[in-house]
């Protein structure tokens, strides 16, 4: 995962003069901007680490060769001098014959990061052949490694099965998963289990996705939609359909009978069906799947 490569490249301090850090969502540079700046001593951080942003307004007011003259400055301290040039695909092509010059002599005490969006242009291929490329882009399936590996930079270790759920009830959104492991910090422990989160996410409350598919099975209108009512106080749409869906998989790893196990597959297909519509359509198309599992002929 790439994202791990730019972890190790972090833990060894980036020992390279230029990196290229590639994303789809700004988050990710976000994210990296922040990792870098744990390199660099507080006392120095005003002094060491310094950031462009070549869609800033301000960056108009700056010539790109003032970018290369504090490349080219020796750091204070006795560290290295950090410089981030953000949104680097809007580097004008002259510019990048400047950055291409730099690159064949660069800083040994620099170090240049650039954030680059979008997919690598054909003069940006050229100019930045000696830099290292870290694409940060991450699959979904791969969210849940990338859930274990942020939650152990903040000192905590969280099981395959907590890192799961918390993708199923939050959903791929990183900014979003990024709060929630934020939160996990304030339990108080190191270890975190499924139970943790769903303490967190659910508020303590009576009520939890497990009661909701129980009442579902128990075909009782009336307790399905009394919990609903409690859930949908704290929950978005989306989060819930994430915790029913967390809840019937752990089902369906279950020995079941034939019977059953149909009978969750008919329950993935409404899941299924009603997940674009959940997206777009706020908690209308999560009370319409209610309605459509109820109907469904429970397995016993």
């Amino acid at each position: 995962m790439s994202y791990k490569n730019l972890i190790d490249e972090i833990k060894k301090g980036l020992p390279l003069h230029s990196y290229l850090l590639n994303a789809s969502d700004r988050f990710l540079h976000a994210e990296a901007v922040s990792l870098i700046k744990g390199l660099i001593p507080s006392a120095e951080l005003d002094f060491n680490f310094q950031s462009f942003d070549m869609l800033s307004s301000e960056q108009e007011k700056t010539a790109f060769d003032q970018i290369l003259d504090v490349l080219n400055t020796a750091p204070f301290f006795t560290g290295r001098k950090y410089v981030v040039i953000e949104n680097s695909q809007k580097i004008a092509k002259k510019e990048l014959k400047k950055l291409e010059n730099y690159l064949q002599s660069p800083s040994g005490s620099s170090v240049l990061l650039l954030l680059y969006e979008g997919s690598l242009k054909k003069d940006a291929k050229e100019s930045l052949r000696g830099v290292k490329q870290i694409n940060l882009d991450i699959r979904e399936g791969d969210i849940p490694s990338w859930i274990v590996e942020k939650a152990k930079l903040k000192g905590l270790k969280l099981t395959g099965d907590a890192a799961e759920y918390l993708l199923a009830v939050i959903g791929p959104d990183l900014g979003m998963l990024s709060t929630e492991i934020e939160k996990l910090t304030l339990v108080g422990k190191q270890q975190i289990e499924k139970g943790d989160i769903a303490e967190i996410i659910e508020g303590k409350r009576i009520f939890g996705a497990f009661d909701l598919i129980n009442a579902i099975r128990d075909r009782d209108k009336d307790k399905v939609f009394r919990i609903y009512s409690i859930l949908r106080e704290t929950e978005e749409p989306y989060g819930l359909l994430g915790a029913l869906n967390w809840q019937y998989a752990q089902k369906l790893g279950e020995k079941n009978s034939p019977k059953e196990r149909n009978y969750l597959y008919e329950v993935f297909h409404l899941l299924n069906s009603a997940d674009l519509g959940i997206k777009t359509g706020g908690f209308y198309p999560f009370e319409l799947l209610l309605v459509k599992l109820l109907k469904l002929s429970p397995a016993r």
